[in-house]
């Protein structure tokens, strides 16, 4: 029995609605899948977006695009796990992905769909 306050509410359907279908996945598997193809290669995409940075043992070492960087040092990026730093700035990230948003200026889950089509990931 309902309050005699209580507003009067349709009833709940119990059928569920579907998600919309999308041709992108769920952002966490995106941004696993996503870096998994990536982490391979990422000396190899490196070298296209920071072109004159070097391999230094396991690092790619590089000027910092995104700021007035003079001489490669202090921009580094780790080529076996995708740890990047500047030690100039204190900018830092843990994957392929947080570096391509960094490099670009863009929110990471943008970066994701963009390096996604880059890498040809579905």
């Amino acid at each position: 029995m309902r309050h005699p306050y209580e507003k009067s509410r349709p009833a709940k359907s119990r059928t569920r609605m579907k998600p919309k279908s999308s041709s992108r996945c769920a952002p966490g598997a995106l941004f696993a899948e996503v870096n998994a193809v990536a982490l391979p290669m990422l000396e190899s995409l490196c070298h296209r977006w920071l072109p004159d940075g070097r391999r230094v043992n396991r690092e790619f070492v590089a000027r910092n695009p995104t700021r007035a960087d003079k001489t490669p040092g202090s921009f580094r990026i780790n080529l076996n796990r995708g740890l990047w730093a500047d030690f100039a700035t204190g900018d830092k990230g843990g994957d392929p992905i947080s570096l391509y948003a960094y490099l670009n200026g863009l929110r990471q889950i943008e970066a994701a769909h963009r390096l996604a089509d880059e890498l040809g990931v579905n």
